[in-house]
């Protein structure tokens, strides 16, 4: 079981005081469930958050010609808010391997993409490995670390979760595909409809206050996917990178980059997977809420209380 950080401990004692002594009313429980969802989601968002307002605040205020390019200013602001994201005990230990892998994964293929034009970064700065400074890594950090927070705030379980090999290894068809269709043919329509097989039938459990809630996981993936081009238009419009329709003027990413970002989705589903088996869900009493044998979260423990 995925335990809370020292912060969100504190975070939810307060929250249940102040929920504890808030009036009741018929409109309170679905209220509060829709608050919490909504604080939770940002909060798994904190790496990524602060990051695009780094990124914002650098194409508003950052001044030309200073003696620090921009590029590397964004590669020490990155290192800064991973760094303050492990001393403050927002990340554990553990999360944070699962983060770096995604780092890794994210940068070769940053390497290879922008190698061969698919997107591109302004040539400035010393920290880079050819054309790809070292602060877009984090973008897929950001990523990650969504997962594995979104992952334990959640409580996530999955009913007929498919095998691990199997998530592996349509995962890796994906990730050499995002390599192999510069030079064959382009397999992700193939690979989508792999996807829907595989993940067709299985449903995400997730705890958002007192009661558990269910949703096909498909549109899970697709939601955050979505959420992620939002996000990367934003990016986009800071100038952390360009696509080449991008390059005489911004406009808005092309919707067809959600397959990309959907597929990519399968990619850290099964990264973070790897590492926190997926369990099936407990069973649930009829009004949705946890039996009393089940153990949740202190996140989610203390507020239900």
């Amino acid at each position: 079981m995925l335990s809370s950080t020292p912060l969100e401990a504190r975070l939810d004692e307060r929250a249940r005081r102040f929920l504890a002594s808030a009036p009741a009313s018929r409109v309170r429980p679905k209220l509060t469930e829709f608050v919490v969802f909504g604080l939770k989601q940002g909060w798994a968002c904190i790496f990524g958050a602060a990051l695009l307002a780094v990124l914002m605040a650098a194409r508003l205020w950052y001044p030309d010609g200073a003696g620090l390019a921009r590029n590397d200013f964004l590669t020490l602001a990155a290192v800064l808010i991973q760094v303050l994201m492990v001393a403050f005990r927002l990340e554990t230990l553990k999360e944070l391997r699962v983060i770096i892998l995604f780092h890794l994964v994210g940068t070769v293929m940053e390497l290879f993409k922008t190698d061969a034009g698919s997107w591109s970064y302004e040539a400035e700065g010393f920290l880079r490995i050819g054309a790809v400074p070292l602060f877009s890594g984090f973008m897929y950090a950001a990523v990650g670390s969504y997962m594995v927070r979104v992952y334990r705030l959640f409580d996530l379980r999955f009913a007929r979760y498919p095998r691990r090999w199997i998530t592996a290894a349509v995962a890796g068809a994906i990730y050499v595909n995002f390599f192999s269709h510069h030079y064959i043919w382009d397999a992700r329509w193939a690979l989508l409809a792999a996807v829907v097989i595989v993940f067709g039938r299985c449903v995400m459990h997730f705890r958002v206050f007192r009661k558990r809630h269910r949703m096909p996981l498909l549109i899970a993936f697709l939601l955050v996917a979505l959420f992620i081009w939002v996000a990367e238009n934003i990016a986009t419009w800071s100038g952390a990178w360009l696509y080449p329709s991008q390059v005489d003027g911004w406009q808005p990413v092309g919707l067809e980059k959600l397959v990309a970002w959907f597929l990519l989705m399968i990619i850290s589903v099964v990264l973070v997977a790897w590492v926190y088996k997926p369990q099936p869900p407990a069973e649930a009493t009829q009004d949705g809420s946890a039996p009393a044998k089940h153990t949740i979260p202190a996140v989610t423990r203390k507020l239900a209380e």
